[in-house]
């Protein structure tokens, strides 16, 4: 399920207030400064830090890759 741009533009980290990365083919928003993603359930984000799921290293380049950031 595809979210709205205007959310996407107000949607921030719970932890730093920073930009979330949105990967809507995976359902999940990322926050690359922590290492941190976070689960969008039937089309809500659940942006609960103790929701949130740290990624590895291989993890955060893939998902790095995916948005043209090296």
């Amino acid at each position: 399920m595809t979210l709205d741009q205007r959310l996407l533009d107000i949607l921030a980290c719970p932890e730093d207030k920073g930009p979330l990365w949105y990967f809507e083919d995976e359902d999940i928003l990322y926050n690359p400064r922590l290492r941190r993603v976070f689960a969008i359930e039937s089309g809500i984000p659940v942006l609960l830090i103790d929701e949130s799921q740290h990624v590895s290293d291989e993890e955060h380049q893939r998902l790095s890759s995916k948005k043209g950031v090296e």
